[in-house]
């Protein structure tokens, strides 16, 4: 029987053989197909389920891993796009459409966590991390304004794309970085030192060394899309190795060893928008790649989506 693996890894570095990147499922499982534009795949380990965002149709469906079954979470949801987490186990959701973050409350009740800065609207937030202080982070994008197709287009207020902070204590809204073209994915990095941004129209993703203040250092370039021209990276996770795996829209999913070499990726025959990691070992990798949801049960284990510590997805029993 021959060890070749089939088309869906592909090794740039021999870590990524050695890493066991390349273990697991042979191919890709389809979950779902349907939408317009997938973003946003949530594993909820509480509730076994994924939930995802499909933005033009304005809807949130979900993924029920026990049964198979994938219903409507929620509609006439704000265009919505990314979801996490917090330490609590809430949801906390970025609404394109409505240019705000919510938290969905135990009670299924909404609560508006920031809509402006400085008395400005936002632009169309667009993904969220949730720091282990209980400070949430997000991305603030043009795209839910620039047309009609994933929100409302309309002119920015702010006039700049920028990554904000929300205190946890006071509820303000801060400004955490700017100088970006179109800031989109973030992480935090496992031990929370660094804060990595996708910057998709500059086509790379910047590092942010966090201060004990809560406050970011000037970035710097962890990784360019030069030399895979048809990269575009949106949303970022780490496994438990300290690999950093991006959605690299029409280059499948890259993965970055520490130190910012591009080591591999996971060939996806749609442009990736989000992944997440979920399944009751963290170790399967969901993806939502334009009209449809994907999954692969790997060897390699993503981090906790809350911070070091943190367990409010655990699963009951």
């Amino acid at each position: 029987m021959s060890d070749e693996r089939p088309a869906l890894y592909e090794a740039f570095d021999d870590r990524f053989r050695t890493g066991r990147c390349m273990n697991g499922d042979a191919g890709l499982e389809v979950l779902f197909t349907g939408c317009r534009w997938a973003e946003g795949p949530l594993y909820i380990p509480a509730w076994r389920q994924l939930i995802w965002s499909d933005i033009p149709n304005d809807r949130m469906l979900r993924w029920d891993e026990e049964t198979g079954a994938v219903s409507v979470f929620r509609r006439a949801a704000g265009h919505t796009n990314g979801n996490t987490l917090d330490r609590e186990g809430r949801l906390i959701t970025c609404e394109q459409g409505n240019r705000r973050v919510t938290r969905t409350e135990h009670d299924g009740t909404v609560t508006v966590l920031a809509d402006r800065w400085r008395g400005k609207r936002l632009n169309s937030p667009n993904d969220a991390a949730v720091k282990s202080d209980g400070s949430i982070w997000f991305s603030d994008p043009d795209f839910g304004i620039t047309s009609d197709y994933e929100g409302y287009r309309a002119e920015s207020e702010i006039g700049a794309n920028n990554v904000y902070r929300i205190d946890p204590d006071t509820g303000d809204v801060d400004l955490a970085a700017d100088g970006f073209s179109a800031p989109n994915g973030l992480v935090f990095s496992p031990d929370e030192r660094q804060l990595y941004v996708s910057d998709t129209r500059a086509g790379r993703i910047r590092v942010f060394d966090v201060r004990a203040d809560g406050t970011l250092s000037a970035g710097r370039v962890f990784a360019e899309a030069a030399a895979r021209p048809a990269a575009r990276f949106d949303n970022l996770r780490f496994d438990d190795a300290g690999r950093l795996w991006a959605a690299a829209l029409n280059d499948g999913v890259h993965c970055y060893d520490p130190d910012g070499t591009l080591i591999g990726r996971l060939v996806i025959p749609e442009a990736v928008a989000n992944i997440s990691w979920g399944g009751a070992k963290r170790n399967r990798l969901f993806i939502a790649a334009e009209t449809s949801l994907y999954s692969v049960v790997m060897a390699v284990t993503g981090t906790h989506p809350t911070g070091p510590g943190a367990r409010p997805w655990a699963a009951a029993g």
